[in-house]
C-alpha cells in the first residue's frame, strides 16, 4: 500500500515514498495528464530573429500549447527511476518506445512493457564488457537509465512559441531525465537533500542550462540546478493532495506497464506453444 500523506516526522518512510532513500548509497490506460518537461535543444527560428533560444526549458501541456524558459523552479514532490529504449520503426511498423515501471530503485529487474524486463539489459554487473557480443553492446547502450521527477514547477518568464511573454500557473509536471549527465546532475540534489535528511517537497530546486559541444561542433544542453535549504516551505492540505495524485499517477502507470507485459509475456507463451505443438506433430518415418 503506497503512502499518500506526507510526514515530515518519519524521514526514512518518506524517503522511500518519494524515492530518494538510494540515493548516495553505494489494458488500463495510464492517469497521463501531466506536463512533460524538459530542454529544448534546438532554437525557433523566425524570419528575422530567434523567437526560443536553444537550452530554454520547455512545458508540454497535454492536448494543449508548449511554453518555454531559460529559468525555471522545481517543487519536487516524487521521484522514480525507470529504463527505457527507443526502437526506430522501418516500413511496416512505427517508432517507439519500450519502458520498464517506475521503482525507487534500479537494483532490481523491473517489467518492461515487450513482455520482458529491463527493456532486455541483462540483470547484474558485467565484469568483462570485451567479452559481451557486439549485438548486446549495442542493445546495452541504446537502453537508458532514467531519473523520473514528478512536482509542480514555475516558468521564470516564460514565453510561448513565437517569443511572447505569457502568464503560466505552476503546473505539476513530470520530468524524464534520460542523458548520462544530467542524470547525475539532478541526482546531485536528492542525494544532498538525502544526507540533510529533508524531503524533496520542503525545497525549491532553480534550473536553468549549460551549452555542451560535441567533436562534429553540434551543441546540446545540460541543466544546471541549485537547491535552497534556507527556506522549508510549510505543507498543507494542498500539498498533501497533491502527494497522493502525483502517487497514484505511479501507480496507474506501473499497472499499465504491467498488463502490457503480461498481454506481450502471454504471446511469448503462446507463441512457444505453437512451435512445441508443431513440432510434436511431424511424423516420423523409421528407418529400419
Amino acid at each position: 500500500m503506497e503512502l499518500t500523506t506526507i510526514n515530515t516526522a518519519n524521514y526514512a518512510e518518506m524517503a522511500k515514498a518519494m524515492g530518494i532513500a538510494h540515493e548516495g548509497i553505494g489494458e488500463r490506460k495510464q492517469a497521463s495528464t501531466l506536463a512533460r518537461l524538459r530542454i529544448n535543444h534546438s532554437p525557433i527560428i523566425g524570419t528575422e530573429k530567434v523567437l526560443v533560444k536553444g537550452g530554454t526549458y520547455k512545458l508540454e501541456i497535454p492536448d494543449g500549447p508548449t511554453y518555454y524558459a531559460e529559468s525555471v523552479k522545481i517543487r519536487p514532490y516524487v521521484q522514480r527511476f525507470m529504463y527505457k529504449r527507443f526502437i526506430r520503426g522501418d516500413a511496416g511498423s512505427s517508432n517507439r518506445y519500450v519502458k520498464t515501471v517506475m521503482a525507487d530503485n534500479l537494483n532490481i529487474d523491473l517489467k518492461d512493457n515487450d513482455g520482458g524486463f529491463n527493456c532486455g539489459k541483462p540483470a547484474g554487473f558485467i565484469k568483462d564488457w570485451n567479452s559481451v557480443p557486439d549485438k548486446m553492446k549495442e542493445l546495452i547502450k541504446s537502453i537508458k537509465r532514467v531519473r523520473v521527477v514528478l512536482g509542480m514547477v514555475e516558468l521564470v518568464n516564460a514565453t510561448d512559441e513565437h517569443g511572447e511573454s505569457v502568464d503560466v500557473d505552476d503546473t505539476a509536471f513530470i520530468w524524464e531525465v534520460e542523458n548520462r549527465d544530467a542524470f547525475k546532475i539532478v541526482g546531485e540534489v536528492f542525494t544532498r537533500l538525502a544526507k540533510m535528511k529533508r524531503l524533496p517537497v520542503q525545497h525549491i530546486i532553480t534550473a536553468t542550462s549549460e551549452e555542451r559541444k560535441i567533436p562534429t561542433g553540434a551543441v546540446f544542453y545540460l541543466p544546471t540546478v541549485s537547491l535552497d535549504t534556507t527556506v522549508s516551505l510549510d505543507l498543507t492540505e494542498k500539498e498533501q493532495t497533491m502527494f497522493a495524485d502525483f502517487m497514484q499517477w505511479v501507480q496507474n502507470y506501473n499497472e499499465y506497464i504491467i498488463n502490457a507485459y503480461a498481454e506481450k509475456a502471454n504471446h511469448i507463451e503462446d507463441d512457444m506453444e505453437v512451435d512445441l505443438d508443431s513440432i510434436m506433430d511431424i511424423e516420423v518415418e523409421e528407418v529400419a
